[in-house]
């Protein structure tokens, strides 16, 4: 899943797809490169991320995500919490809907969801981006993350969204310190046993500079996010959400062809 960010403020690349016709281009070159599918947002949710006017968010996602679909058939997720916007991407051509809050950011989240009949991807996050690596908490990471995101896929299951439809995120950096992002990675096969698609977002986060202290800028850190797509491919993830697609692809395809000649 290659990352289009159509915002002045994404930790890895603020600004520099905010113009329509840059973020489509980037989108096509991330298809060039492998990726299967895109995921495009509107509103930052990096740690202290200030959020964004909905119309606002609509406005600079809409045109991006009609674009695309007019030039490929590629499934586009749209990142976003709120079920308005939502609704404006999946009308435009999203085919999925890829929430930090779970579908419990707004009382009709749910509902859209149900609605709206598209994929959706439930991600775990302790607190909320303004302040969520303040002062993250856990007696047992994956424990806790394992059981929240089993309840939300039962709630939207309730909710009227189908089962073969849902995704799973345990959200890493999301409300969570070094030592819990590397539990959950390594115990990814906990979240895969929940039996959903899980989905991983790893790609140039904090906690690989927190590893390497040399890896002070996002782009400084292919290295890091390429062992944790390899982690996460080898633990049985769906798929893994990244900026380097070119590279990912060609790390997988490596790792593929070792195991297949064991």
């Amino acid at each position: 899943m290659g990352v289009v960010n159509v915002t002045p403020d994404s930790f890895s690349d603020g600004g520099r797809f905010l113009d329509e016709a840059a973020a489509v281009s980037h989108g096509l070159r991330l298809i060039d490169e492998g990726a299967d599918r895109l995921d495009l947002g509107g509103e930052s949710t990096r740690p202290g991320a200030q959020p964004v006017a909905e119309d606002e968010e609509i406005a600079r996602v809409v045109p991006v995500i009609a674009a695309l679909r007019r030039q490929s058939p590629i499934p586009i997720s749209i990142d976003t919490m709120k079920p308005a916007v939502a609704r404006a991407a999946v009308a435009a051509g999203a085919t999925m809907w890829n929430d930090v809050t779970a579908l419990s950011w707004g009382p009709d989240s749910l509902a859209t969801a149900a609605a709206l009949g598209c994929e959706v991807v439930l991600s775990h996050m302790q607190g909320e981006p303004r302040s969520m690596q303040s002062a993250p908490c856990y007696d047992d990471v994956v424990v806790e993350v394992a059981d929240y995101l089993a309840a939300r896929a039962r709630a939207a299951i309730a909710a009227g969204v189908a089962r073969e439809a849902i995704w799973l995120d345990p959200g890493l950096g999301f409300g969570k310190r070094l030592e819990h992002n590397l539990a959950l990675i390594a115990h990814l096969n906990r979240i895969v046993a929940l039996g959903h698609p899980v989905l991983l977002g790893a790609s140039r986060k904090g906690f690989i500079k927190a590893i390497d202290p040399a890896a002070v800028q996002p782009g400084d850190r292919l290295g890091g996010s390429l062992a944790a797509a390899l982690a996460a491919a080898r633990a049985g993830v769906a798929a893994v959400r990244v900026h380097d697609v070119a590279q990912t692809v060609q790390a997988l395809k490596v790792q593929a062809a070792i195991e297949g000649a064991l």
